[in-house]
């Protein structure tokens, strides 16, 4: 779908029109993982999907009973780690968070939200391919549960982060704008843009998930009613598919908790009535 010889539209505006990071446009998928991890990767992505507290040694005994696969603990937490999975409860912390990255409070806790644009958030996921894998990211309304903008990226540095909130702000501007405390939110390139911008940061404590529950249920229902039910073979077909489900989930599908309204006519106020 990317041309670099047309030069009526530059290769950055051509990545734009398709929600994909410029330094994503060429084939190449991130990692150099064996197709055996490949495989192992996809069978715990799904499993995460449907058991999302599964943690490292729940989702070795899967592999093992369910898919006849012998494999370390080991292999099995670098592969859960690179695929961005986390089992959903409290755990001791593990890890010190870089000593430059300012981590932010979380602000949503007994908060009520009652309008579009008063909280943003964002998070990413692994979208498998045929012989790779890329990152989704995307940023939500949490009222409405529209898309405002989303990026697919074969690296996990926070460029292709950066594009997906500056897109965004160019639709409109939250109050409050939350994510978790990876690496890609806490940068200051990423919190630069917000704090120009005039947005508040929050962010969800260590080892608190559900902290940002909506953009997980978001995660879910795109890989089971889009990813799953098609095997992507390059950036670009992955890129083509999103960019017709994701219209789709905005504007047509209906939400039960939103009265089987859609996200566009809950975000945009056009109230209709629920059908059966």
């Amino acid at each position: 779908m990317i041309d670099p010889e047309f030069g009526a539209i530059s290769l950055a505006r051509q990545c734009e029109l398709i929600g994909l990071a410029r330094s994503s446009w060429y084939e190449r998928p991130a990692g150099t993982e064996s197709p055996e991890n490949l495989q192992l990767m996809r069978w715990m992505d799904e499993q995460y999907t449907a058991t999302p507290f599964y943690g490292m040694r729940r989702m070795r005994a899967f592999l093992w009973r369910e898919k006849k696969v012998v494999v370390n603990l080991k292999r099995v937490s670098r592969l859960m780690r690179l695929v961005g999975l986390e089992a959903i409860y409290q755990k001791p912390r593990l890890t010190v968070p870089d000593k430059e990255h300012v981590k932010y409070p979380y602000l949503l806790r007994n908060l009520t939200v009652d309008r579009p644009c008063q909280v943003w958030c964002s998070d990413i996921t692994y979208i498998p391919l045929a012989s790779g894998f890329v990152y989704l990211v995307a940023v939500l309304d949490w009222y409405s549960r529209y898309i405002v903008s989303w990026e697919l990226s074969n690296t996990m540095d926070e460029s292709f982060c950066i594009s997906a909130l500056e897109r965004a702000l160019r639709r409109g501007q939250p109050d409050i704008f939350n994510t978790d405390q990876g690496s890609q939110f806490t940068g200051l390139g990423f919190t630069g843009t917000l704090k120009a911008a005039g947005v508040r940061i929050s962010m969800d404590g260590v080892g608190r998930c559900l902290d940002n529950v909506f953009v997980e249920r978001l995660w879910r229902t795109l890989k089971y009613e889009e990813v799953y039910l098609k095997d992507y073979t390059t950036v670009p077909v992955a890129a083509a598919n999103l960019g017709k489900f994701i219209p789709y989930y905005n504007d047509v599908r209906p939400h039960q908790s939103l009265g089987y309204l859609s996200p566009a006519e809950v975000h945009y106020g056009r109230k209709v009535a629920a059908t059966a």
